[in-house]
């Protein structure tokens, strides 16, 4: 498969032929991609919202008035669901949410995001990640000449400090290090682009057997 190599200043760019991208034909991977991007979101949830049952609301349980003669409603206490201050009828409790994902699923389900992603022209490479001048206008300007709108993700085994520093204040722009990628990362942004030595880390990550 066939990818955009650009040099650091992004001003060209030669196609490169890349062997060891994986390819899938159908649908192979697409459940397993489905099934990490889920557990990858539960796994993220809290689970902490809490709401207060009629055993933990805080008040007396004794009657607020007579059965009968006053023309009103019946009730027993003012805990009630129906009372403002009351309880709260099956509301949220604390809970794990948590997913186990299969280190197969995981992996296979990397693999297909990366090769949807590469066959949709929405991975390109850069040589090398520089900032030479150390400013965001600059910076910026780099990143436009290869993708002009878009969420970008740029993706290389470490970044250096002045690549951060220009790129952090870029609303559209994220970071992420070879060694923590993965396939929500690469279906939640438009577009990726990827270090040369960082695209040879994923590479090797997704083919590991």
């Amino acid at each position: 498969m066939k990818l955009k190599v650009f040099k650091s200043d992004a001003s060209s760019f030669v196609e490169q032929e890349f062997s060891n991208i994986p390819v899938f034909e159908g649908d192979k991977g697409v459940f397993a991609l489905k099934e990490t991007l889920v557990a990858y979101q539960a796994n993220a949830r809290q689970g902490n919202a809490s709401t207060l049952d009629y055993g933990h609301v805080s008040g007396t349980c004794k009657k607020p008035f007579k059965q009968k003669g006053g023309g009103r409603s019946r009730h027993g206490t003012f805990k009630s669901v129906i009372h403002r201050g009351g309880a709260v009828v099956f509301g949220p409790t604390p809970r794990d949410w948590s997913l186990k994902i299969n280190k197969k699923v995981r992996q296979l389900a990397l693999k297909r995001a990366l090769f949807e992603k590469c066959s949709g022209g929405n991975i390109v490479v850069i040589e090398e990640f520089a900032a030479p001048t150390k400013k965001t206008k600059d910076m910026a300007a780099v990143i436009s000449k290869i993708f002009e709108d878009g969420k970008v993700l740029l993706v290389d085994d470490q970044f250096s400090d002045d690549v951060a520093l220009a790129s952090r204040n870029i609303a559209r722009i994220a970071f992420c290090e070879t060694a923590q990628l993965n396939a929500l990362d690469l279906v939640r942004y438009d577009r990726i682009i990827v270090s040369g030595k960082g695209l040879d880390t994923v590479l090797a990550r997704a083919n590991k057997e």
